[in-house]
């Protein structure tokens, strides 16, 4: 048998304690030593984790790339399994070079402890890595990993959105969502949409002067669209969800401002704004909007070849 070949992609060290890189500017300012500590603890919790995996599969003998998510710039080919440590965030980095053939597995390096949530609640917010949508912490990498070489799991297809703009493919797939908005948080952003199938209309034309239009996968529903208003959707549900966020008026278009595109449908969103922007699963991933610009949202897009926890799948 050929021997296996992995990514390893990494959440950077400063992203989670940036006091580390700061000359001591962020101590300075945070006068409470239990957040200092906090951060710390995160630190040291994510090197554990990140030695703690790479052993593993140094143990195994398995030939592995080690990187940062920042330094992954382009598709990823020529490797049997991704393995994302970090978070969430992380893992849907990594979705962005990856096409529906190279499986991903995502270890939470950093999971929030209900215990320390609870007794910190009085002096900060102590919640850690959400990790939703990986399968695996330290502490059970190494069977899942067994499970996986073993042939005992496999990786479930995971659909995403497929964006295009004035009828041109974006290179990225949203695994999560996209956020079309005004880039100043504080103006207000006006857009028109309708749900379309083979080209004609089903749905109505809807008029909105809000905060933006959010529409999310399946995978993404549980994120900020649930915080919006949205609800969660079955994991391997290949519809979209869409929620109008704060809208300034209902009017006409009262029932009409939170709904789902099904599958082998699209939405057509029409900007209406001198400029704009379309966010693709959180910020680092932007592309901007002028004011008659299109987009079309859909479900096309490859699915993602993703491990998931079990109770995601039960």
């Amino acid at each position: 048998m050929a021997r296996r070949r992995f990514l390893v992609l990494l959440k950077p060290l400063d992203v989670i304690c940036p006091s580390q890189h700061s000359n001591g500017s962020l101590s300075s300012r945070l006068k409470n030593p239990k957040i200092l500590k906090h951060l710390d603890n995160r630190l040291q919790a994510h090197r554990d984790a990140i030695g703690f995996c790479q052993s593993v599969l140094k143990k195994k003998s398995i030939d592995c790339i080690s990187i940062s998510r920042h330094e992954l710039s382009k598709p990823v080919h020529d490797v049997d399994l991704v393995v994302t440590v970090g978070g969430d965030g992380t893992l849907l980095q990594a979705s962005h070079f990856m096409d529906d053939t190279i499986p991903v597995l995502g270890v939470n390096s950093d999971p929030t402890q209900p215990r320390e949530v609870e007794e910190s609640n009085e002096d900060f917010d102590a919640t850690r890595s959400t990790g939703y949508l990986c399968a695996a912490t330290a502490d059970n990498f190494e069977q899942v990993l067994d499970d996986i070489l073993e042939n005992r799991t496999k990786p479930a297809e995971v659909s995403r959105m497929l964006v295009s703009l004035n009828s041109q493919h974006l290179p990225t797939y949203a695994l999560n969502d996209i956020l079309v908005a005004h880039p100043s948080p504080a103006t207000v952003s006006r857009l028109s949409f309708r749900i379309e199938k083979d080209g004609e209309p089903s749905s109505p034309l809807v008029n909105c002067r809000s905060s933006g239009l959010r529409v999310s996968t399946s995978a993404g529903s549980t994120a900020a669209m649930l915080s919006a208003g949205g609800c969660a959707m079955p994991i391997l549900s290949k519809e979209l969800q869409y929620i109008v966020r704060e809208p300034i008026s209902h009017g006409p278009n009262k029932g009409l401002t939170h709904g789902f595109v099904k599958h082998g449908e699209s939405m057509e969103v029409q900007w209406h704004c001198k400029d704009g922007m379309v966010a693709v699963d959180g910020s680092h991933v932007v592309y901007h909007l002028r004011q008659g610009d299109i987009l079309s949202l859909s479900s096309a897009a490859p699915v993602l070849k993703l491990f998931l926890p079990s109770h995601l799948l039960s």
